[in-house]
């Protein structure tokens, strides 16, 4: 695929070159890699101080009272998800990014001058539609760019960086609040984030919707006929019904991101309050918040190309289970030793899925809908923390945050089993028979 190339006009005129590859567009991908290790701190200044800041500023409780930023996020972000990708495809992926980090500018400095949480709410759902535009266009643009053969490595790479910095942010906060105080310093890198990812992508981000359609003039059907009949034009509509429930794999994968959302949600919003309870420091807790995510980012690097050669399915299934069996052991343990344990067997469960739920939507969409179809099933992913906010703080009001994380624990084994029972594999190697 990477030497099929096109010319696409530049402003002023001058023809830029339009080709498909990692190699060939390595200064644009290692770019948006780059833009989105920004995403990613923009999320990780609240995962460590915000549940803290909530309890001890502004004397939130009821667990489920204090999870409602993350509602209000993950509703907000879910629904800007299926929304980006169809802006995406009508009026460009640059103008998508730009306008993420819009939204995201003011964030940060809500954050720092709160008065009440009702402005951490508003905050949060501004944050939730700049992560949606900016996190899914910068997945788009990278699958418009390294075409089919390297998109398992492409979302590794993509992912890894966003969860990277999730996780340095964190502890950096972590440790800058414990130094500090909850507000506002922690927050000040949320700023330069901001700044720093808003002018690189209004200044030095290109264009990339013409590699998709340089893509979709070449795109073949599969020899073994799977998804033929999802080739060409679908309406909005149709996209979403075929990902969402009636394509075995979209749908298969849809379950599956909501669910590990779900349990993220869980991670982020009462994994620092149970570690506190157990009498763990501002900065151990810092640590724990990191940890995960830290081995999330990391672990891509390796299971978005893993996914390339072995396949998605099992990888999939594999790392649900996995992130099952650390959900068990956080319920279980009551050291910091142990905890961190779970983090890292969390994280690897983790990272073993979400590069990998990006490459099979992107084997199964046609590059024609492929950005509406990202949109659909990132709404529902997203949607995993809106409801892991909600019934993890119902049940834990109701029996404490130990069966909170039980009962996401069971959760997320029944949607491994959802996935090795109904999805097919998605990566077709055209040498394989």
């Amino acid at each position: 695929m990477g030497d099929r190339s096109n010319a696409e006009p530049r402003p002023g005129g001058t023809p830029r070159r339009v080709e498909l590859g990692l190699r060939q567009n390595a200064a644009q991908f290692t770019l948006l890699v780059v833009v989105n290790a920004l995403v990613g701190g923009m999320l990780g200044q609240e995962r460590t101080v915000l549940p803290l800041l909530g309890a001890e500023e502004f004397g939130i409780t009821a667990y489920t009272a204090g999870l409602s930023f993350i509602l209000v996020f993950g509703i907000s972000k879910a629904a800007t998800n299926y929304f980006a990708g169809t802006w995406s495809d009508r009026f460009g992926r640059k103008p998508v990014l730009v306008a993420g980090w819009l939204v995201a500018v003011p964030v940060p400095l809500m954050l720092i001058w709160a008065p009440s949480w009702t402005w951490i709410i508003v905050a949060n759902v501004l944050l939730g539609v700049s992560q949606g535009l900016t996190w899914s266009t910068t997945v788009v643009m990278k699958i418009d760019l390294v075409g089919p053969d390297r998109r398992g490595l492409a979302m590794g790479l993509n992912e890894a960086a966003g969860y990277a910095a999730v996780a340095a942010t964190a502890l950096a906060t972590g440790y800058v609040a414990e130094a500090y105080g909850l507000r506002p310093e922690p927050f000040f890198l949320g700023i330069a984030f901001a700044a720093l990812g808003l002018g690189l992508s209004a200044l030095v981000v290109e264009e990339t919707r013409e590699h998709a359609r340089l893509e979709a003039t070449g795109h073949v059907a599969r020899a073994d006929g799977k998804h033929d009949h999802l080739h060409g034009e679908l309406t909005n509509g149709q996209v979403f019904v075929q990902t969402s429930f009636k394509e075995p794999a979209l749908s298969s994968a849809s379950q599956a991101g909501l669910v590990n959302n779900l349990n993220d949600g869980l991670a982020w919003g009462l994994f620092p309050i149970l570690f506190a309870a157990a009498g763990l420091s501002i900065g151990e807790i810092g640590v724990l918040a990191a940890l995960y995510p830290a081995v999330w980012g990391a672990g891509q690097l390796v299971t978005g190309a893993l996914s390339d050669r072995w396949g998605r399915k099992w990888l999939i299934a594999g790392g649900m289970w996995l992130q099952a069996v650390a959900l068990a052991l956080i319920a279980l343990a009551e050291s910091f030793s142990l905890w961190a344990v779970a983090a890292v067997l969390l994280g690897a469960g983790t990272a073993m899925v979400y590069p990998t739920l990006l490459a099979s939507i992107g084997d199964v969409a046609h590059p024609a809908w492929r950005a509406r179809a990202v949109g659909v099933y990132r709404l529902w992913r997203d949607g995993g923390f809106a409801v892991g906010a909600l019934l993890a703080g119902i049940v834990a009001d109701a029996l404490g945050v130990p069966a909170a994380v039980w009962t996401v624990a069971a959760l997320t084994a029944v949607s491994g089993l959802v996935v090795a029972v109904r999805m097919y594999e998605t990566r077709h190697r055209p040498d394989v028979v």
